[in-house]
């Protein structure tokens, strides 16, 4: 039978026949098949955990040093929060109960436990801007860390150990579809543009009408609850955590992806994360000399392409229908 190239044009543009739905719910459906039976290896698959989980990590401090153009490096103590309070509640409350519900939950409580915890680092917010935020973040994380290693019952220096490997393709790909639609619901939304409105001029923003405070505050608080989410599934997934493994390295690799991919831009999230760790991977055979790699990568970029790949860009399919009526996308 002949198909016309009018009918093919149709079904391949998106829209009416091909839409992120439909490609969310495709990549589900082959996750699954991916995890039952085994149509990757087990590398492969740890391979692309690790890249979902840094795409969730990338969106969410993204979302800070990107959209709202703050300076956090702080990311890393909103990831352990997450990472520690999910695996307590895994290995000493839930682990009576079936995985099937008691995962998320526990990932979830780790991600609220981070907001909770983002809401309290917004404050300092109000008053500080560009690099002074930068030291708030920074001993923020120090602070985390210092408190974990003085707390016995959690491991302490040792780390915590116990977690079931529970992190699977399928949940993974789960919330970085959530990640996606939240932050991207959040940026297109009326407080989405108060935030882009700091990010501008903050003085002029609240001077019309823009409420800073309440956006800081809802943008710190999404920021950290997806960087919790991200800290829980990584934890079930290694399954064992250190004070060590959230330290100021972990947030400069955040900041290397963010800024690989492009500020303000969930596209470039995606990149910028997916690009960063297939690459440190292979680069493994290097050794330690893979480290300095890396940031030499950035050094190029950053004089070449200062804003990453797509900074301040977006992908169509990101964008609101109404908004690429408007001419406003890229």
């Amino acid at each position: 039978m002949r198909v016309s190239a009018e009918f093919l044009r149709r079904a391949c543009s998106p829209g009416k026949y091909f839409n992120a739905r439909t490609v969310a719910a495709a990549g589900f459906i082959a996750a699954l098949a991916v995890s039952r039976y085994g149509l990757l290896d087990n590398y492969l698959q740890l391979l692309l955990m690790l890249i979902g989980i840094n795409v969730i990590l990338t969106m969410s401090l993204n979302l800070i040093n990107g959209y709202m153009g703050e300076f956090s490096v702080g990311h890393a103590g909103f990831m352990a929060a997450g990472a520690y309070v999910s695996s307590l509640l895994s290995v000493r409350t839930l682990a009576a109960f079936s995985p099937f519900w008691a995962f998320p939950c526990a990932v979830l409580a780790g991600g609220l436990v981070a907001g909770a915890v983002g809401l309290v680092v917004a404050v300092p917010s109000f008053k500080t801007r560009g690099d002074y935020l930068a030291i708030v973040t920074l001993a923020f994380s120090m602070i985390v860390k210092s408190v974990i290693e003085n707390i016995d019952a959690v491991g302490g220096p040792r780390g915590f150990l116990g977690m079931d490997k529970l992190t699977t393709l399928p949940w993974v790909f789960f919330w970085v579809v959530v990640t996606i639609w939240v932050i991207r619901n959040f940026i297109y939304s009326r407080f989405g543009r108060g935030v882009l409105a700091v990010r501008e001029d903050e003085i002029a923003a609240d001077l019309t009408g823009v409420n800073t405070r309440n956006v800081k505050m809802l943008a710190f608080v999404v920021s950290s609850f997806f960087a919790g989410i991200a800290g829980g599934l990584y934890a079930h997934l290694i399954q064992y955590i250190s004070p060590g493994s959230f330290d100021i390295l972990k947030s400069t690799e955040m900041l290397v992806m963010v800024y690989l991919g492009g500020v303000g831009s969930i596209a470039g999230s995606i990149l910028g994360a997916t690009t960063y760790t297939v690459l440190l991977e292979a680069l493994r055979p290097l050794g330690m000399w893979r480290m300095a790699v890396m940031p030499l990568l950035l050094v190029g970029l950053m004089i070449f392409r200062p804003r990453g790949m797509m900074g301040l860009k977006e992908a169509r399919w990101l964008v609101p229908s109404s908004e690429r009526e408007g001419g406003d996308s890229k």
